[in-house]
């Protein structure tokens, strides 16, 4: 039996600008159907905030009922909403977060189509472009901030954590607020929460009244990992690499918590993005770090690493278990380094232009079974290109895990196959292995049945 849900009519207050009539008209468009889709499944996702499900599918088919439309009146907008989930509202109002992410959703939606992807000067497939575009979102989005130092940390890992690897999560985020950093994550359960949760106690700790805690998705995962009740400025970028370029180009340092392959793509998006030449000396502080009990899940992402990527690869990073502390004074440091390179340079703190991305990390891939099969895993390939081709494959995972496109196809067509080297893929196929078997790929209770096929020659 499907939920009922809530009718309500609501207005911003003070999230967003006010839209012409054009841009209401855009929604409206009859002939625009995939935008009002994607703004109508975004606006779900947020409403279904707090209610953990990593099912897209599943989510979208229980509220298959669920409308929203834009109002057009004299003094501005209003949203009408249809059969929407009832935990977004307390006593008949929403909840003010979800309010705000909602028009979030909306600022961003509307903006991404009719500003700048309509732009007679914007090229899409041209490196610099791509990377102008993402920072006209994050500015449209009020996350750049001028004046201040760096101190955003981005955290990265699972959505499905043991609840003692979500405390020490927890714990990390809260020896970072009580330093004055803020918190950008994927915006979900997890991983993604903890260290929010954690920073806010340490910011009120510090009596710091403007914590950051900065959410950045994008539609086709959103839905798999609404926004938390804690993010407080979201962003949605349109696909996956712009999503992970936002982070790298706003946030100052990375830590990596365990997770499962969409974790283990962000891993390999931002070694393959250090390892390019141009990028060689350029300080970016990104720490690997969990609890005594994820020792040998950070063996084996490490040994992962130096197989198919090299030794090289292992200097990017630093591997620290079981200690909060450490880890806060260690991305605490690097933000002085960050500082005092960007500096000399005369790069702005809010955003790192310096940073040398290959376009093969900023081309959307589409995770087909052809685009699949025919990935190049083997090191007949620069260290950086590799580490693109593995990220694609773990993304071409996470979009059969969990995005509604890829399940279907899943469904209609069975497994992706992944083909190469051996001396990759048997790591590759380990590591898959034990994040099945940590139940790191989907959240506990869920029956995991694979998306993938390792095909050895």
């Amino acid at each position: 039996m499907r939920p009922q849900g809530i009718n309500a009519r609501v207005t911003p207050e003070g999230s967003m600008d006010i839209l012409s009539r054009h841009e209401v008209s855009l929604l409206k468009d009859k002939n625009n159907q995939h935008l009002h889709e994607i703004f109508r499944r975004c606006s779900l996702a947020v409403l279904n905030c707090g209610v953990l499900t990593d099912d897209s599918e599943a989510l979208l088919d229980s509220y298959r009922d669920f409308e929203i439309k834009v109002v057009q009146q004299p003094r501005g907008i209003k949203l009408d909403i249809k059969h929407a989930p009832e935990t977004a509202f307390v006593d008949g109002e929403m909840i003010q977060g979800i309010k705000n992410h909602l028009f979030a959703v909306l600022r961003d939606i509307v903006y991404t189509d009719s500003v700048v992807a309509r732009s007679t000067g914007l090229n899409l497939r041209q490196s610099e472009h791509i990377s102008n575009f993402i920072f006209q979102l994050l500015r449209n989005a009020n996350l750049m901030q001028t004046g201040g130092q760096p101190d955003i940390v981005v955290c990265w890992g699972g959505h499905s954590i043991s609840r003692s690897e979500y405390d020490y999560t927890k714990e990390v985020g809260y020896q970072l607020g009580l330093r004055g950093l803020n918190i950008c994550t994927g915006c979900g359960p997890g991983a993604m929460k903890g260290p929010m949760k954690g920073a806010a106690v340490g910011h009120a700790k510090q009596r710091h009244q403007l914590g950051r805690y900065i959410g950045v998705t994008e539609p086709g995962i959103i839905a798999a990992e609404s926004p938390n009740p804690i993010v407080n400025e979201l962003t949605i970028l349109p696909d996956i690499e712009k999503r992970l370029e936002a982070f790298v180009r706003l946030g100052h340092g990375i830590i990596v918590f365990p997770g499962g392959v969409g974790t283990a793509e962000e891993i390999l998006y931002i070694l393959g993005v250090l390892l390019h030449p141009k990028n060689k000396g350029m300080p970016f502080p990104l720490v690997f770090s969990g609890m005594k009990e994820n020792q040998g899940y950070f063996e084996m992402i490490d040994d992962f690493i130096v197989h198919a990527l090299g030794e090289e690869a292992r200097q990017l990073y630093k591997i620290i278990i079981d200690d909060p502390v450490e880890v806060a004074r260690t991305m605490k440091a690097g933000m002085d380094e960050v500082c005092n390179y960007r500096r000399i340079r005369r790069d702005a703190y809010y955003y790192n232009w310096l940073l040398a991305i290959d376009p093969v990390f900023q081309t959307p891939f589409e995770p087909t079974h052809e685009n699949m099969a025919s990935l190049k895993l083997d090191k007949d390939q620069p260290p950086h290109l590799l580490a693109a081709a593995l990220r694609q494959a773990f993304s071409g995972i996470v979009a059969g895990n969990v995005k509604a496109n890829g399940i279907r196809q899943i469904q209609n067509h069975g497994p992706f196959k992944i083909s190469g080297d051996p001396e990759i893929l048997m790591p590759l196929e380990k590591l898959l292995e034990a994040f099945v078997r940590e139940g790191r790929m989907k959240l506990p209770g869920s029956t995991y049945v694979p998306c993938y096929e390792i095909v050895n020659g």
